[in-house]
């Protein structure tokens, strides 16, 4: 068995398993720690039963199994052996269990005891994979619970520690320092220009390394696409002397072994690889690195419903431990393609996948377990609003009963390691589900096809007939990946009681994404799920009346359509009947300006009959018009000057203390159910409504003891020394009143509103109604500003009175007397 640095730590390590039954082991890349450890810990007899390690992708777990039993001179299935989605190696020998980590989860829902497991060891956990969170918490409450002699071992090359320390009440730290060889890193001297391809970048980068330096070269792209774009523009100029090779999770098996194996011709070896090669894998004869700078990660697309693969910025730790390939074996180079200076824009760290993932079987998972989030020991927590909507998709989907439980439905939807909405297509309409279960799980096999779903299950179902006749790429790895996963499904799926149309079965899985076509525009749809979705014209399935989409991109209200399959009405209700029903509603509509009362049979947000609704009932209809009222606001309803008026008295009275609603729009638009409805009387428009006593309707907001107050806080009207009656405009922030200044006469006291005595502005009018003198001072007005006013006056208007005392006059709105 070959020395690693992790050796020396596992003393140590050992030790403190045997005494706390858990521990967090810190180890960087090539330290040994996937397969040193296992079978340390097996030789160690600390574990009662078998160990079983969980490794974040199957190439990792199939590769940690076949070097542990070369190791250990056991043929694989033997003392070591495996267990992923389709496909098992184990034995009654089997001592070390490698597994792929949804597998874990099912080992737990199916016993919590976990019986014959000795210990679990999570490897690379700082990847932070959504499984592990869950797995791990699953784990840790099945010890606490059952278990206490469990062993939980936590493995990383790059994590902070102490956080997994403290969610495992104190769990023991060990550190390994592993070994590693210095490593020159060559920056870009600027950064790449944001028109070059990334596959154009990194094959002249890999070109480079190729002349500068020597030893094998490992170049990180994020996604097979890219990979196979830079191994095309490589293929012409690499000399016979350079092996190339493509290593991805979704590569043939003989090709990735390949890629990680020493060449044995000599050859120098370049592989072209996925973040797989970051940390899990050894690949042989690595001395340089190329780096991209970019990582694909999957998140949560509202479009499909399911995640989605995005390319983003990689974290610096992730960089690091790219770099750290080239150190392994000696001194090593790291390329780098951005410059030194944009480092300062990479995050620190990866996200967890559970702040971006699609949570929908995360929140399945914890129905069958029968917790909640905030119950398990999670070292992050998912995102509620998110949760909430994976909660809400798994009871349309009839997995959790309204108050949250699991249903036996959800119980074998649990059993299928694919998305809950194609393990419910699977659950009901059975064996013909499994190749479009199969197709909507991998990735498109076409290039540059139409969305329509039926021609992917025709080039699945004849490959050869269809490469002939359809004039579209065909990529026949991803096909023969989605074929295996077909036979797997179909093996394990019943036999339904009758046979479903591919669109009913996808309805079954998308009742959010049922399209009934838009009048007059064939290539958009309304969805039940409240959105939009469009097509490009020249598509084939835009000439479908009512579609399912399985996949779509874009904005909330109009999406691209990725994937999709036709379904008639007739197979709607015939699959969905249950969620199709008549529903009567009354609305205010912008376009018409008016309540539109309508008996509509909806599935989701979508009409699929609608008809008048006569006789709806006349709240109803006032409680749709309150909203057109909120929406134009109340000038639209042209209101009287007395209510105008009423409304400005009120605003002065609560502001100078009358215990009244408040009056300004925003308050009474806020409550128009309580004033204003009452007084709709069957009106459909605004224009019926603003035929209403509005005044009267305000009063009533008001009521008997608030007009009082306004009365004696903000009187309508000032009663002249003629007696007459003149309104108060409130209008403004001083009330005021205008009158002619004859009818003023006599007066010594100046007008005042409310309880303060607030001082009326007092306009003062001409005989001809023109404003002469504005006021606060009427007796300082008489006995001083008058003088002036009165010589300006009394030639223009002789016929009427401008006595020198005008207090000493009687007030008049007559002319003089003739002599």
């Amino acid at each position: 068995m070959i020395s690693l640095p992790i050796e020396d730590a596992l003393p140590d390590l050992l030790a403190a398993l045997g005494t706390h039954r858990r521990a967090v082991l810190q180890a960087p890349p090539g330290a040994g720690k996937t397969t040193k450890v296992p079978i340390a810990l097996s030789h160690s007899g600390l574990a009662d039963g078998k160990i079983i390690v969980l490794e974040p992708r199957r190439l990792a777990a199939l590769a940690a199994a076949e070097r542990m039993s070369q190791m250990l001179k056991s043929p694989l299935g033997g003392r070591v052996g495996y267990r992923m989605r389709g496909e098992t190696k184990v034995s009654d020998a089997t001592e070390i269990e490698v597994v792929t980590e949804g597998i874990l989860t099912r080992m737990l829902q199916s016993d919590p005891e976990l019986p014959g497991v000795g210990a679990v060891i999570f490897d690379e956990f700082h990847e932070r994979s959504l499984n592990a969170d869950l797995g791990l918490a699953l784990c840790w409450e099945a010890r606490q619970a059952l278990r206490e002699d469990l062993i939980l071992l936590m493995m990383s090359a790059t994590l902070d520690a102490a956080p997994v320390a403290e969610l495992l009440d104190g769990a023991p730290v060990i550190t390994s320092p592993g070994r590693s060889y210095p490593v020159e890193t060559i920056w870009r001297m600027k950064p790449r220009p944001s028109g070059q391809r990334i596959d154009q970048d990194m094959a002249d980068l890999v070109d480079q390394a190729l002349n500068e330096t020597e030893g094998g070269i490992l170049a990180f792209l994020p996604g097979q696409r890219e990979i196979a774009g830079v191994a095309a523009r490589l293929r012409g100029r690499l000399p016979a002397s350079v092996a190339l090779h493509q290593l991805f999770g979704a590569a043939p098996s003989k090709d990735q072994k390949a890629a990680i194996a020493p060449e044995r011709d000599g050859r120098r070896k370049l592989v072209l690889a996925t973040a797989i090669a970051e940390t899990s894998l050894t690949l042989a004869d690595i001395h340089v690195v190329v780096d991209c700078g970019l990582a694909r990660r999957g998140r949560f697309d509202p479009g499909s419903g399911m995640n989605s693969l995005v390319t983003e910025r990689a974290s610096r730790a992730e960089a690091d431990q790219r770099r750290g390939r080239a150190g392994r074996l000696g001194p090593g180079v790291c390329y780098r393609s951005w410059a030194k200076a944009e480092e300062g824009a990479m995050p620190e760290f990866s996200p967890a996948e559970i702040t971006m993932a699609d949570l929908a079987g995360f929140a399945l998972d914890l129905a069958i377990w029968g917790s909640s989030a905030d119950a398990l020991a999670l070292l992050t927590s998912p995102p509620k609003r998110r949760l909430e909507d994976a909660r809400a998709l798994l009871q349309s989907l009839g997995a959790l009963s309204p108050d949250g439980t699991v249903t036996a439905h959800g119980r074998r939807m649990g059993k299928w390691p694919v998305h809950p909405r194609l393990a419910h297509m699977l659950e009901i309409a059975g064996k013909p589900a499994a190749p479009l279960a199969a197709v909507l799980s991998g990735r498109d096999p076409l290039e540059n096809a139409p969305v329509d779903l039926e021609m992917r299950l025709k080039a699945l179902e004849d490959p050869e007939r269809f490469a002939k006749e359809r004039p579209y790429g065909l990529r026949r790895h991803d096909l023969h990946s989605i074929a295996k996963d077909a036979k797997r499904l179909t093996r394990d799926a019943k036999y339904p009681p009758a046979v479903m149309s591919n669109g009913a079965i996808c309805a079954l899985g998308y009742p959010d994404r049922i399209g009934l076509r838009r009048p007059g525009d064939a290539a958009r749809w309304a969805l039940s799920g409240a959105r939009g979705a469009t097509v490009r014209g020249d598509d084939p399935i835009a000439q479908a009346h009512m579609i399912v989409v399985t996949d779509m991109t874009g904005t909330e209200r109009e999406a691209r359509i990725r994937a999709a399959v036709s379904i008639t009405e007739a197979e709607l209700r015939e699959v969905l009947g249950d969620s199709i029903g008549w529903q009567e509603t009354c609305t205010w509509s912008r376009r018409e300006q008016r309540v539109l009362a309508r008996r509509q049979e909806k599935l989701g947000a979508l009409v699929l009959d609608d008809r008048i609704w006569r006789h709806a009932p006349v709240d109803q209809i006032a409680r749709a018009l309150m909203e057109g009222v909120r929406l134009r606001g109340l000038d639209a309803l042209q209101q009287p000057p007395t209510f105008r008026g009423l409304q400005a008295r009120a605003e002065f009275a609560k502001a100078h203390g009358a215990d009244i609603p408040g009056a300004r729009e925003e308050d009474l638009l806020a409550t128009l159910e309580e004033w204003l409805q009452p007084f709709a009387n069957g009106a459909e428009t605004l224009e019926a409504l603003g035929r209403s006593d509005l005044t009267a309707a305000l009063r009533g907001y008001f009521g008997w003891e608030g007009c009082r107050e306004i009365d004696q806080l903000a009187p309508s009207d000032f009663q002249t020394p003629l007696g007459r009656r003149v309104p108060i405009d409130y209008a403004e922030a001083r009330p005021s009143i205008s009158v002619r200044l004859q009818e003023m006469f006599g007066l010594d006291t100046h007008p005042t509103v409310g309880v303060d005595k607030l001082a009326l502005q007092v306009v003062l009018l001409s005989p001809a109604g023109r404003p002469v003198q504005i006021t606060n001072d009427l007796p300082g007005f008489w006995r001083q500003s008058y003088r002036d006013v009165r010589k300006n006056m009394r030639g223009r208007y002789p016929k009427h009175p401008w006595p020198e005392d005008p207090l000493a006059a009687e007030p008049t709105l007559r002319t003089k007397r003739r002599p």
